[in-house]
């Protein structure tokens, strides 16, 4: 008789993941460093460099001054040197401060270079509101971001994505925009969800960038989302399911090239579509989704669609004001019923 072992499943949290997935890739390759602010000693304010410099030491993790156009700047002349910086933004709102930078060269120069200069970096940005932050640290604009040719944009939802992800970005030749959601990092010190600690595989682990996933299997209604809004579209499901409503959740993980086969996919199985953003309602990632919907094949859809996203307002600091923008499982559930109806 032969006996198996079964070997428990490791578990982080999503800034672990990071983490993890960052120091795999320096230990392999020299050129990649880290920089930005509070990223060295401190670990980064939402965990996303801890440990790192006690591995590799000032020189590969570089804390910069309070200058966003000036160290970008200087991520951007390393890339172009042939070294694969990781850029961290505090916060995605302070693009505003050196949008010149991201834009105009970090990702241009490729183009305006007639494809002899790569930009091989990651532009790495905390995003996301939930925590009384105020209307200049509570967005997450990948809308934005994806709305400038030039860069591509990840957005994973759970640790593991969270470790591939990373891996991509890093070893991408193009800039890549990876956008961290406070509300999935699994700190102790912010609000918690079951969902921010799972599962990670160890050694290399690679997920490829431009690759939706399918959360949750559904034959009714088809919800495309991404970031902490799959873990909230997902207690909807799990809530739905025990009253004959089959919901199929679609974590999109990549902006930028968006997969607009996966979103065809569900939405010709389940005829029915509902899209969540907590970005900002107009002109965005959820008008996107559904118009590569309704210009494939308008006879996909049974129903209109519905959209949940941030109403075309500032974040709100007051923490009732701020809930009652965010697309929180309550709206998810109430657009989901809608279209059922």
């Amino acid at each position: 008789m032969t006996s198996t072992v079964t070997t428990p499943v490791r578990r982080l949290n999503t800034s672990k993941a990071m983490v993890e997935a960052i120091a795999q890739e320096m230990r392999v390759d020299d050129s990649v460093v880290y920089l930005g602010e509070d990223v060295g000693s401190y670990g980064g304010i939402f965990s996303s460099t801890a440990g790192l410099l006690d591995e590799f030491g000032r020189e590969r993790v570089i804390d910069t001054p309070i200058s966003e156009t000036a160290f970008i700047g200087l991520g951007i002349g390393a890339a172009t040197e042939g070294m694969r910086p990781i850029v961290e933004l505090m916060f995605a709102d302070f693009m505003g401060v050196c949008l010149d930078q991201i834009y105009n060269h970090m990702a241009k120069i490729h183009y305006e270079s007639g494809g002899n200069v790569k930009v091989p970096m990651v532009l790495a940005t905390a995003v996301g509101g939930g925590y009384s932050d105020g209307a200049q640290h509570s967005q997450t604009l990948w809308g934005t971001f994806a709305h400038l040719p030039g860069m591509k944009v990840v957005v994973p939802s759970n640790p593991a994505d969270a470790k591939g992800l990373m891996t991509s970005a890093i070893r991408d030749d193009s800039p890549v925009v990876y956008m961290y959601h406070k509300g999935v990092m699994g700190l102790p010190w912010m609000a918690k969800n079951r969902r921010s600690i799972g599962p990670v595989p160890e050694g290399e682990y690679v997920v490829p960038i431009g690759k939706a996933a399918v959360a949750a299997e559904g034959t009714d209604v088809t919800v495309v989302t991404l970031s902490l809004s799959v873990h909230h579209a997902l207690d909807v499901a799990e809530k739905l399911a025990s009253g004959g409503i089959s919901v199929e959740v679609i974590d999109l993980r990549t902006v930028v090239p968006l997969d607009r086969e996966a979103i065809l996919e569900s939405v010709g199985k389940t005829g029915r579509l509902v899209v969540v953003d907590e970005d900002y309602l107009s002109y965005g990632l959820s008008g996107e989704v559904i118009a590569s919907v309704v210009e494939t094949d308008v006879g996909l859809l049974k129903v209109p669609p519905r959209r949940v996203a941030i109403p075309d307002t500032p974040i709100p600091y007051a923490h009732v004001l701020e809930y009652a923008v965010l697309p929180t499982a309550a709206r998810i559930e109430a657009a989901v019923r809608e279209v059922m109806a």
